[in-house]
Parts: C-alpha cells; sequence; structure tokens
C-alpha cells in the first residue's frame, strides 16, 4: 500500500482540528504518550466535572499526520464521555490493531482505519488514549 492511500485528504485535513484544543496549563489532569515506532508524541490535558465526565481537552502535538488525526478524532468525540468510556475505547482501538476486533465505535474512527495495515502507525493511532489513560490515573473522580 502506498503512503497516498493511507494520507487521504480526510486524514490530512484533521490534523487542522487540532487547533480547536489549545494547550492549556490550567487543565488539571495531564498525559503524555509516545509512539516507539515512529517517535510521534502527544500531550493531552482534561478537565472533568464532578462526576467525571470530560469537559475540556487541550492538545499539543509532535506526530505525524495520523498521530495528529487520532488525536483530532478523540478530541472531537471524547467531550461528554466517562473516564471509563475513554477506557473501554481505548482497549478497543488496541484490540482492533492488533487484529483482534471490529473497527472501534467511535466517531470518524473510519478515517484513519487504513493505518491498521502499516504497523509502523499503530503507535500512533494509540497516542491519544494512552495519553488520556495517563491523564486520567491522576483523576480522584469514579471512573
Amino acid at each position: 500500500m502506498s503512503a497516498e492511500v493511507l494520507y487521504t485528504p480526510d486524514v490530512l485535513g484533521l490534523t487542522i482540528r487540532l487547533a480547536a484544543y489549545p494547550w492549556d496549563e490550567s487543565l488539571p489532569l495531564k498525559g503524555e504518550a509516545r509512539s516507539q515506532s515512529c517517535g510521534s508524541t502527544i500531550a493531552l490535558g482534561l478537565a472533568l466535572d464532578e462526576n467525571g465526565i470530560v469537559e475540556r481537552i487541550g492538545v499539543r502535538s509532535q506526530a505525524c499526520a495520523i498521530g495528529q488525526a487520532a488525536a483530532a478524532i478523540f478530541a472531537d468525540a471524547a467531550i461528554g464521555r466517562s473516564s471509563q468510556a475513554l477506557h473501554d475505547a481505548g482497549e478497543a482501538v488496541a484490540r482492533w490493531l492488533a487484529g483482534e476486533g471490529e473497527t472501534p465505535d467511535w466517531p470518524a474512527f473510519d478515517t484513519i482505519a487504513r493505518a491498521r495495515d502499516y504497523p509502523a502507525r499503530h503507535g500512533a493511532v494509540l497516542l491519544p488514549w494512552r495519553a488520556a489513560a495517563q491523564a486520567l490515573s491522576m483523576a480522584r473522580t469514579p471512573r
């Protein structure tokens, strides 16, 4: 498969969506993740309401286009979800990348689904969910 198949206009268009989630040092929960395969990194900041529901997100990305697109897909749908829902989605993404499940049930995930055929990009796909897991491990609210 060629890079043109992976880096579609839709994938590249998602990368600019991250501008809607600027990094904010005041976000109380922070996590970072790095892809061992490509070196991409994502820092994610979260704020939860009193019920453990995501209210705000900030992203700082030094990632490839797939990592940036995955972060945008994550951020676009994470607000309003519980920490447990984010955890479950991350597990589903990891299983799917390992060939053990269906395409994750996450809005717009199909946009980056071709990355499954590129093992060197699997780490980039997982970045936002791994950063969120680290950030949420700091939370004292119920999952």
